[in-house]
C-alpha cells in the first residue's frame, strides 16, 4: 500500500501571551499532518513562525500541490524519505520538518521500538528542561516562575532594563537563569550587560546579536565572560561549522533546520567541532516537543516546555517533573493524539 498523507491546521492558545523582543502572540498555529504506510501512522508538527515567512496556509499551499509525490516514494526508511522531501520541498524547511517528523514516528512504529531506542540513546542521560518566562512586568514574571517552581529558568530579554528585570526575578529564586536576547542587543549593549548578568547567576546567553552580525560576534566571543549559544545565527547544517569561534555553542530548531534527520547530522558536527549543542522549541505541542525529547540524550542543554507554555494540547506521552522530561516507552515518538485525525 502507498504512503498516504492528511494534515490539519492547529491555532493553540498559549497560557499567558508569550513575548519576546520581536512581539507577542496569545496563539501558536501549527501545521499537524499524519504518515501512514502499511497500517503504521506517524505524526508531526510545524509551528508557523511570523519572522520566518512560512505560515501555515504557505505551507498547506505546498503540500496540495506535490501531495501525489509526497505519496509515490517508495518508503523505506526516513533518510531516504528526507532527501526527497528536501527537493521536493527546497524553500520549505518547516513543511519537511513536519513530514520529517512524522516519518520517524511511523518508522518507529513499523520496527515497534521508541525513537531512543531505534537510535540506541540511554534516556537517563536527557538533560534537564528549562521553563520559558516571556517578558512581562516584574510581577507577572515572578508570578509565572511561582505558578512554576522549575530549577532552571530561561529569560527573554532584548529590551530595554532587562538586565534590572533579571536582577529583580533573582530575588525571587535560587534557579538556573539561562538569558535569550533574540538578537535584540549592540555589540556595545552586550558587552556591558553580559558581565553583568554573569554576576546574577545567569549561566549562558543565547542570540545576543543580530543573526548577520559576524564580526560583532567574534568581538564578543572573544571578551565574553559566558558561553554564547547561536540560535537565529545556526538555522541550516551549513551554519554550524560558520558559527564555530563565533559562538560557544548552538541551538538547534527542528522546524528551521527541516527536521530530525538534519539535526542528527547537526549535533554530530558540533560535537566534531567541540562545541556545546542545545535543542530548542518553537512552542510545540507534544508532538513536536516529544521529537525533541528523544534527541535529547545526544545534547548538553534541552528547551522543550512548549506544551507546558501552551493553554490546550492536542496530544498526550510526556510527563514533565520539576525539569525531568519522561518520554512514553511506546513505539515511534510515543504519542498519544487527544482527537482523531
Amino acid at each position: 500500500m502507498p504512503l498516504q498523507v492528511r494534515y490539519k491546521k492547529t491555532e493553540l492558545p498559549f497560557r499567558y501571551p508569550f513575548t519576546i523582543s520581536k512581539g507577542t502572540k496569545t496563539h501558536q498555529p501549527a501545521l499537524i499532518v499524519e504518515l501512514e504506510h502499511r497500517g503504521a501512522k506517524g505524526y508531526g508538527e510545524a509551528p508557523a513562525i511570523a519572522y520566518y515567512n512560512l505560515p501555515v496556509d504557505k505551507m498547506v499551499e505546498d503540500l496540495e500541490r506535490k501531495k501525489m509525490f509526497v505519496e509515490k516514494f517508495a518508503y523505506t526508511d526516513p533518510e531516504r524519505y528526507w532527501h526527497y522531501l528536501h527537493h521536493l520541498f527546497p524553500q520549505n524547511n518547516f513543511l519537511v520538518c513536519a513530514l520529517d517528523i512524522a516519518s520517524w514516528d511511523m518508522y518507529g512504529k513499523l520496527r515497534n521500538k521508541p525513537l531512543h531506542q531505534l537510535w540506541n540513546l540511554d534516556y537517563s542521560k536527557a538533560p534537564i528542561c528549562d521553563y520559558t518566562i516571556g517578558i512581562d512586568t516584574v510581577e507577572k514574571m515572578v508570578e509565572k516562575m511561582n505558578e512554576k517552581p522549575w530549577p532552571i529558568y530561561k529569560i527573554k530579554v532584548g529590551v530595554p532594563g532587562d538586565v534590572e528585570l533579571v536582577a529583580a526575578l533573582r530575588k525571587h529564586t535560587d534557579a538556573v537563569f539561562r538569558v535569550d536576547a533574540n538578537a535584540g542587543w549592540t555589540l556595545e549593549e552586550a558587552l556591558e550587560k553580559i558581565p553583568q548578568l554573569k554576576d546574577l547567576g545567569v549561566e549562558f546567553i543565547e542570540q545576543p546579536l543580530a543573526k548577520d552580525n559576524w564580526e560583532g560576534m567574534k568581538v564578543l566571543y572573544n571578551e565574553s565572560p559566558l558561553p554564547l549559544i547561536a540560535d537565529e545565527a545556526c538555522v541550516f547544517e551549513a551554519d554550524v561549522e560558520k558559527c564555530q569561534h563565533h559562538f560557544h555553542g548552538i541551538n538547534i530548531k527542528l522546524t528551521k533546520c527541516s527536521g530530525i534527520t538534519p539535526a542528527k547530522r547537526m549535533i554530530d558536527k558540533a560535537r566534531e567541532l567541540e562545541m556545546k549543542i542545545m535543542i530548542g522549541c518553537m512552542n510545540e505541542s507534544t508532538i513536536g516537543s516529544a521529537a525533541i525529547a528523544h534527541l535529547a540524550p545526544l545534547v548538553d542543554y534541552v528547551d522543550m516546555d512548549g506544551p507546558l507554555l501552551l493553554a490546550e494540547d492536542i496530544a498526550t506521552g510526556l510527563t514533565y517533573d520539576h525539569g525531568k522530561v519522561a518520554v512514553s516507552e511506546k513505539p515511534g515518538l510515543g504519542i498519544q493524539l487527544l482527537e482523531d485525525f
